[in-house]
């Protein structure tokens, strides 16, 4: 889902019947307030649409008793507990909003002066967050949109899985071969694994020669592994350290996760395909790839996390979506650094850091912007920060301008 800032007071009125809901796994709790004060007290609803249908006409029932126009229903951000019952709300043509964490635990500490967490207390809590104004408005993306928000989520989570799954492999091959790390730095790669699979061992390894080796490797590499490398591993093979009890437990550990690894890659694969097929129905998504330094899958990520670039007003509102928006702490005279709030999606900040990386770099896109604020004294992560506001900010003009990106422009010549 895509959250935007609403202005304050906005999303509840005289007219307006105020609901809560504490989501859970398994069942939500939900509370009813009017604006006279009138209320319906938590009541708990489960995942199944019955509940639901009995959960809208409640509302809908003391809408009309109470003689209001609409309804506001308002949660606290809890991962994906939420999305069935919102998808629900959205179809219904409820207005929906989403309120901090961080908001409500400390208006619940108000509340009976007293951090007491229960599930009859948070729902009115969220309601007075609710009144207060702090609430941000919930878009639910659509179409290609909605598809790159899951392809981005589910490759991210394949990564994960998969930087874990080397690094077991590269604990079990270091106790059985240490030394195989000096030969490939990155025990993932092809060669390594084609080689892991078929002679896990120092001793099968050497038993194949160093000609049969050579031969297998160069093979496997394309030619990228030369005789030298060759002649190393087999060096190395024959004077090996590592133990030699227990070994086919561990060859049966590192051909299942070989085999896993490739699993991962083959699975990433078609999730990159499928973000290539999605970026081709989003029109503007030829402004962001014009970009030099973004690819396929940043582009796919930076649409997925936002959702729809074209639903925002301002720039503003896509730093703070990211958590990117600034503060600073004063008081007198003494004034305090300016800060990111990080109350954002992190994966979107987490995309733009990882671009940046590339585009800071000698020729690339932002080496000169970034060269500039380092001389200006800042650090690097600060630099960074910065350039990932003024990229987000680029982005947002060129979408909204229907313009591709050009090296000699400034931000404000391409807004």
């Amino acid at each position: 889902m895509k959250d935007k800032k609403v202005k304050k007071g906005h999303c509840v009125n005289e007219k307006t019947l105020l609901v809560s809901i504490d989501l859970g796994k398994g069942t939500h709790y939900g509370y009813l307030r009017g604006p006279k004060g009138e209320e319906i007290g938590v009541f708990p609803i489960k995942n199944r649409l019955r509940e639901y249908n009995e959960f809208y006409r409640k509302m809908v029932k003391y809408m009309e008793l109470w003689g209001l126009e609409e309804i506001v229903v308002g949660y606290e951000s809890s991962g994906p507990y939420g999305e069935p019952l919102v998808q629900y709300l959205f179809g219904k043509g409820v207005g929906v909003v989403q309120v901090n964490p961080l908001h409500t635990k400390r208006v619940k500490e108000l509340t009976g002066n007293s951090p007491n967490k229960t599930d009859m207390k948070d729902p009115r809590v969220i309601a007075d967050v609710m009144i207060l104004g702090h609430a941000l408005s919930v878009i639910i993306p659509t179409g290609p949109s909605a598809e790159l928000r899951r392809l981005t989520q589910a490759r991210e989570r394949a990564v994960e899985k998969q930087t874990a799954t080397v690094n077991q492999l590269r604990q079990v091959v270091y106790v059985i071969f240490p030394e195989w790390e000096d030969i490939f730095q990155d025990i993932n790669c092809k060669s390594s694994r084609e080689l892991l699979k078929h002679y896990p061992t120092p001793e099968e390894v050497a038993q194949l020669g160093v000609r049969k080796l050579a031969n297998f490797l160069h093979q496997g590499s394309r030619g990228r592994i030369g005789k030298e490398r060759s002649e190393a591993l087999y060096v190395a093979a024959r004077e090996s350290v590592g133990i030699r009890e227990g070994l086919e437990a561990m060859k049966c550990e590192i051909g299942f996760l070989v085999k896993e690894l490739e699993q991962f890659e083959e699975y990433i694969a078609q999730l990159e395909k499928r973000m290539e097929v999605c970026l081709q129905k989003i029109p503007y998504s030829r402004s962001i790839l014009s970009v030099k330094g973004i690819k396929t899958v940043t582009a796919a990520g930076l649409i997925g996390e936002v959702g729809d670039f074209q639903a925002f007003h301002s720039s503003k509102e896509l730093l703070k979506l990211a958590g990117l928006n600034l503060y600073e702490v004063s008081s007198g005279i003494h004034r305090g650094e300016k800060h990111i709030t990080k109350r954002g999606r992190s994966l979107l900040r987490k995309i733009l850091y990882c671009v940046l990386l590339n585009m800071v770099k000698p020729g690339g896109t932002m080496h000169d912007t970034y060269q500039a604020a380092l001389d200006r004294g800042k650090s690097r992560t600060s630099a960074l920060v910065m350039i990932s506001r003024k990229l987000l900010k680029i982005l947002f003009a060129l979408v909204h301008n229907h313009s591709v990106y050009q090296v000699q422009y400034s931000v404000r010549q391409a807004a």
